[in-house]
């Protein structure tokens, strides 16, 4: 017997709707039997700019329990799935300078044949979001990791139609996040656990 597959779900979120999703994974990968690590990416927007928002601010005051990521999260987990707003069609500045803090443990070889995967929001439809996603795979290619993206392989995914990962268009914060993208969410955590049990059954 294996032990279960090790899963951090890291990911950004300013006004909640990322967190939603990613707390969404974080609950159907344990489910299917993972050790799940729920994470945030650190802030970095100085306290004026968030206290300028209402939803920023409530939001950071209502996660503020949340664990920040760190490489020794990273360096645990067989599985990652990060979640991020788009920021002009990319990932947010807050993960991208989380993974920017994994360059020696990538130096070492311990981000490689590990599972990934990811999820993005925007305030508009074609927003950035399938640019995002590949934006954020770069990194991956990069680490020698597998890339275990959610496809078409499942009906909820003609409902969401993102093939490359879970994403929602919260329209300037009045869309909350709904059925259609928390079963997305659900399959494509289900998924990424069951090709991470997978190899690391095949690779024990």
């Amino acid at each position: 017997m294996t032990t279960p597959v090790r899963l951090a779900v890291i990911y950004y979120s300013s006004t909640g709707f990322s967190a939603e999703i990613a707390k969404e994974s974080s609950e159907a990968a344990q489910k299917a039997g993972a050790e799940v690590r729920l994470l945030k990416a650190a802030e970095l927007a100085p306290e004026a700019a968030i206290a300028s928002n209402a939803a920023w601010a409530t939001h950071a005051a209502a996660s503020a329990q949340i664990p920040e990521a760190t490489p020794a999260d990273a360096e645990w987990a067989d599985a990652i799935i990060f979640g991020t707003p788009t920021r002009f069609g990319n990932i947010s500045s807050q993960l991208k300078q989380f993974i920017d803090t994994l360059g020696g443990l990538w130096m070492q070889g311990k981000l490689s044949d590990k599972v990934y995967s990811g999820f993005v929001t925007t305030a508009t439809a074609h927003g950035g979001q399938e640019s995002t996603l590949l934006a954020l795979y770069n990194s991956i290619h990069h680490f020698g990791g597998l890339i275990v993206s959610p496809g078409f392989t499942d009906p909820v995914k003609f409902v969401d139609g993102n093939p490359y990962g879970t994403s929602h268009v919260d329209a300037q914060g009045s869309n909350p996040i709904g059925d259609q993208t928390r079963n997305a969410a659900r399959h494509q955590a289900e998924r990424v656990v069951k090709f991470a049990a997978a190899l690391k059954a095949g690779l024990v």
